[in-house]
């Protein structure tokens, strides 16, 4: 066996029942902590987002960025490449069906981002080799203490190089290359000068550019599904029909179609939404862990917003595309299956339009993980190098343009799903915190 045969392996057995089930499990177990945070304080945090008060706010002065920009970065990580092509994936390989699963991982991860989200603030008085805050503060504080922050921290370094830069390059260079024809030395040189200067700008440039590339991609995003669902609108009801209907089915849910069971319906719209929102990966609590906060579960009510942004808006979105167009069964998977349905509204320009749409949301990824990725590379580095971070980070982009990441996918599959388990343990850990923190929140 090769070690590419390996890595396969390993990632498969890892992202199977055995991890789903924990996943769920501990996903479950925060919802009964928090005494349901999702649903008692959903319309809470949007109040907080958008209209908070001025008691509300956690900003202190002299912090990397505020909790607003907090969340957008984190949003701006988890509204990625992975949403239309790990979610139209999802669809094509689980069926229909595969949507309702969607929505349940949306859940039960707004439960776990605000769990991860409230000890990285928590702890963000401890700052630890450049690092304030965040998974490896409250990694620290855990049995395992003397190795499991230095795991986390590479393993997240290794995260930010390949899911947060080498995927989204390669997906616009395979975007750009399909839709113009454009050389791909050429795609990555604009991608690397692109990157380039918002380095050159410094933390503030890389942020606004954040604040900027988030809500534009999200909103492209958003007009253009909506078109598509419009175009098609009498399928819309027989979509959420047929959605629901096949969740629980073992049986075939079209003619000709092989018929999907109850396993491959769970772990592709379950698996893949987590894959691609990055709830319980740490990634949202090294944002607001860095913003120095003094509103720990405020922090953490707000940033479901993103979990439910990117899993019950944007990836159920792709899948009500993918299925209302008709085109869920046609063979394509991946990007091919989402440009598939826009070309029955768009025509031949509806790979124009995923390609921009692939374009704003990989960029933005980028961006944000210009910004957070440093995170595990300064742990290691004890806050030492921070221009070696970017110049890696840059020929990482411009290589991964052109290069074939098809193993770079599974052995980052397979430090996602280290990451995730980490970071589930930290959890089950810190559950009576957490119980006391909501508890303590509902008397004021």
């Amino acid at each position: 066996m090769n070690i590419n045969s390996l890595i396969i392996l390993l990632k498969n057995y890892l992202w199977g029942w055995p991890l789903l089930l924990i996943i769920m499990g501990v996903g479950i177990l925060a919802t009964l902590a928090t005494n349901f945070v999702q649903v008692r304080y959903f319309f809470t945090a949007w109040r907080l987002l958008l209209f908070p008060k001025k008691s509300e706010l956690g900003a202190q002065k002299g912090a990397a960025l505020t909790p607003f920009q907090a969340f957008l970065g984190a949003l701006g990580t988890s509204v990625g490449n992975g949403n239309i092509a790990g979610i139209a994936t999802a669809i094509a390989y689980g069926g229909p069906g595969a949507g309702v699963w969607i929505l349940f991982a949306g859940f039960i991860g707004m439960a776990l981002r605000f769990a991860e989200v409230y000890l990285g603030v928590h702890f963000d008085k401890y700052e630890m080799r450049g690092v304030r805050g965040g998974p490896i503060a409250y990694l620290s504080h855990l049995p395992g203490k003397k190795f499991m922050p230095y795991v986390f921290a590479l393993l997240f370094y290794f995260y930010a190089l390949t899911s947060g830069n080498a995927m989204q390059a390669n997906a616009i260079g395979d975007a750009v290359y399909s839709t113009w024809g454009i050389n791909k030395w050429i795609i990555a040189s604009g991608i690397t000068l692109f990157l380039m200067y918002a380095i050159m700008g410094g933390a503030k440039r890389i942020l606004r550019f954040s604040d900027i590339l988030t809500p534009f991609k999200v909103l492209v995003f958003f007009v253009s599904a909506i078109i598509v669902l419009t175009y098609h609108y009498q399928m819309i009801v027989p979509t959420l029909k047929l959605i629901f209907s096949s969740a629980f089915s073992y049986q075939a849910v079209a003619g000709g179609a092989a018929g999907f069971t109850l396993q491959q319906i769970i772990k592709n719209g379950f698996a893949r939404t987590f894959n691609s929102t990055e709830a319980g990966f740490g990634v949202a609590a090294s944002f607001f862990g860095a913003s120095g906060s003094q509103k720990p579960v405020n922090d953490s009510i707000i940033s479901m917003i993103g979990v439910f942004i990117s899993t019950c808006f944007v990836c159920f979105l792709v899948a009500m595309v993918v299925v209302a167009s008709g085109v869920w069964n046609n063979g394509a998977i991946g990007s091919a299956l989402a440009v598939s349905a826009y070309q029955t509204v768009f025509g031949s320009y509806g790979g124009w339009v995923v390609t921009f749409v692939a374009a704003s949301f990989g960029l933005g990824v980028m961006v944000a993980f210009l910004f957070i990725g440093k995170t595990g590379f300064f742990f290691l580095t004890n806050g030492r190098g921070e221009k070696w971070f970017y110049i890696i980070f840059c020929i990482v982009a411009f290589l991964g343009t052109k290069t074939k990441v098809e193993m770079i996918w599974d052995i980052n599959d397979l430090v996602n799903g280290i990451l995730l388990l980490i970071n589930l343990y930290a959890i089950v850990f810190f559950m009576p915190l957490l119980h006391k923190a909501i508890v303590n929140y509902k008397r004021q």
